[in-house]
Order: structure tokens, then C-alpha cells, then sequence
């Protein structure tokens, strides 16, 4: 027996003058609360499980909810006149919904549960041209889809679940109280498979090919992903399909590398070109532009091409391409060109390396 420290109106949180349809609220409310299916192996809620269904168990009944209010707690602890707790049915009392939550419990599906299909993810392989200037692709993939034979039951016919009878969940004593548990053997259905269906070999899903039209915005990356909304499996119980997700890759270029949305270039000049100047070609992703290079240019020295770079999809504005100078020495070299060279050093006498050495 609970011996009752409290007030049963202060224990179920209502006022002395509440009505029957008040304290029932009241203690469904805590009885949900801290039911011990819902707390396991927490000692505290279990005591105030005992002490709410204690105070309902007198306050519900108005011949000893009448004694109560008249002469306190004291002829209910025990005595004389208490008949101890009744025992609820709590699936009944307060609406629990037991199959949602053994259903969590035990990571099974029940018949009223209704989900969304799975996501799919596929990948793609792009030109950095095409991913310049966005394309439409045709992708083929494999989806699952709800077998049309049996409507997902997996079963060609059933048989009513001889563990539950058929109604999916079991009744079960724990004291001084009754529970409502998700039948395990049928998943909470109410029946099991007698013949598995022919076309689905009972697993209720089936793979099939799809093939559609994929539009890829022009600015995607590596590992960009592109959704394509309701695309992706059936969903079970008539919840909405999932999403196809495609993961782009995108190919490494013969002369450009790819920072975000900037493009660098390593474009090799002659000698003479670095030295007086020129006017020269450069490639860029979408054409040919003509670059000034100033007299005196040097091996390694950088320059800009603006806003000549890659599309942000976001914003879709371009980013820059950056030109690296690499200075082109001839391997073989002609006689009549050695003396010139030699004519040209003796005219710049600037030791390039002055200071690096120390003697």
C-alpha cells in the first residue's frame, strides 16, 4: 500500500472542487507521464505512478471521495473501507496508442503507419565545359516500387496470427495494472503470410528501371547534389515517394584548375615575348581572349582575366581566371643564337642571384 504524504487533489495537480471529467484529464495526463513502459527502470516515476493511481482511484469514486474530503487520507491508508487499487486496462483508459509506441520500440512498421519512400542518390560525371554551361542529362536508375500484385502486402494470401488472435496486440498483467503490447510474431497486422506472392517473392517491393531528364544548372561542383523531387522510392501505406539526389563529379581539365569559382592557367611565352611584350591569346572556358603582357614579364608572374571564371549557382555571377607565366627557355640552341644571347648579357650585367649567396 502507498502510504499517501500528499493531498490526492494536490497529487493529481486539480482543485477541491473539480469535476469527475477534470480529475479524469488530470490523471490520464500523469498517469502518461509517468507510466513505467515510458520510464523504464526509473524508480521515482514508478512511485508517482503508484501515487496518481492511488488518488484516482479514491477521487474517481464519489462514495470515497466524499469520505476523504470529511475525514482526510487516514481511512484509505489501509484500514477498513479501502478495497485497494482497481486494476485498469491503460490501452483503454487513456488512449495510449500503444501500437505507435511499441512500434518505435521495436523498429517495426504497424498497419496504420504510413512513411515516406527512400532517398536516392546517383552519381554523375561532368565535362568542366558542361558544368560551365549547365546540360541536360538522361539518367537511367533503379528505383523500388510497391508491387502492384499485392498492393506491398507481400502475400499472395493470409492467414489470421495465431499468437494474438488477430488483433494485433496482447494484453498483458504487471501487478497491479494491465498492458497493452505490440504483438511481436505479426508485427502488430492481425496476420501473417500463408503464401508469399509469386511476383515479389513476399518482400512487397519490386525494382524497376527508370530512366528521365535531368537538368544540371550550369556552376556545379564537385560534390554538388541536384534533387529531383518524388523520384525516389514508393512510399509504403500511401506516404509520398522519396527524392532522387544526384552527386556531380566533375572531370579534371586538360588546362584549367578549378578553386570554387575561379579558374588558373599556366600559359607558356617565349623569351622574347617576356622580355619586350606581346600581345597574346589566352583560352579561356568559354573562348580565346587577348592578353597584354607589359615588357619585362617574369616566370611565375600572375595576372587576371575577370569575371572569365566559372557561374556561381547561386548567384550566377562568374568568378576570375588567373593566368601563372611560365617562361619557355629553347632546348636547342643555334650558334648565331648563343652569340646573341651572349651580345644581351653583356648589355644587362644585373646579377639576378646577388645577395642569396654570402661568401
Amino acid at each position: 500500500m502507498v502510504q499517501a504524504t500528499r493531498d490526492y487533489y494536490e497529487i493529481l495537480g486539480v482543485d477541491k472542487n473539480a469535476t469527475q471529467d477534470e480529475i479524469k484529464k488530470a490523471f490520464r495526463r500523469l498517469a502518461r507521464k509517468y507510466h513505467p513502459d515510458l520510464n523504464p527502470g526509473d524508480k521515482v516515476a514508478e512511485q508517482k505512478f503508484k501515487e496518481v493511481n492511488e488518488a484516482y482511484e479514491v477521487l474517481s469514486d464519489p462514495k470515497k471521495r466524499a469520505e476523504y474530503d470529511q475525514f482526510g487520507s487516514s481511512p484509505f491508508e489501509g484500514g477498513p473501507g479501502f478495497s485497494g487499487f482497481r486494476t485498469y486496462d491503460f490501452s483503454d483508459v487513456f488512449d495510449f496508442g500503444f501500437g505507435d509506441i511499441f512500434s518505435n520500440i521495436l523498429g517495426r512498421k504497424t498497419r496504420h503507419e504510413v512513411s515516406k519512400g527512400r532517398d536516392l542518390v546517383i552519381s554523375l560525371d561532368l565535362s568542366l565545359e558542361e558544368a560551365f554551361s549547365g546540360v541536360t542529362k538522361t539518367i537511367t536508375f533503379n528505383k523500388e516500387r510497391v508491387c502492384k500484385v499485392c498492393n506491398g502486402s507481400g502475400a499472395e494470401s493470409f492467414e489470421t496470427c495465431n499468437v494474438c488472435k488477430g488483433t494485433g496486440g496482447i494484453k498483458t498483467s504487471k501487478g497491479f495494472f494491465k498492458m497493452s503490447q505490440l504483438c511481436q510474431a505479426c508485427a502488430g497486422t492481425g496476420r501473417k503470410i500463408r503464401k508469399a506472392c509469386p511476383s515479389c517473392g513476399g518482400r512487397g517491393r519490386m525494382v524497376q528501371t527508370e530512366t528521365v531528364k535531368a537538368k544540371i544548372p550550369a556552376g556545379v561542383d564537385t560534390g554538388s547534389r541536384v534533387r529531383l523531387r518524388g523520384l525516389g522510392g514508393e512510399g509504403e501505406g500511401g506516404g509520398p515517394p522519396g527524392d532522387l539526389h544526384i552527386e556531380i563529379t566533375v572531370r579534371p581539365h586538360r588546362l584549367f584548375k578549378r578553386k570554387g569559382d575561379d579558374l588558373y592557367l599556366d600559359l607558356p611565352v617565349t623569351f622574347g615575348e617576356a622580355s619586350l611584350g606581346a600581345k597574346v591569346d589566352v583560352p579561356t572556358i568559354d573562348g580565346v581572349a587577348v592578353m597584354t603582357l607589359p615588357p619585362g614579364t617574369q616566370g611565375g608572374q600572375r595576372f587576371k582575366l575577370s569575371g572569365k571564371g566559372m557561374p556561381s549557382p547561386k548567384t550566377g555571377l562568374r568568378g576570375n581566371q588567373y593566368i601563372n607565366v611560365k617562361v619557355v627557355v629553347p632546348k636547342n640552341i643555334t650558334n648565331k643564337a648563343k652569340e646573341a644571347i651572349k651580345e644581351i648579357e653583356s648589355l644587362y650585367r644585373e646579377n639576378p642571384r646577388e645577395g642569396l649567396v654570402r661568401r
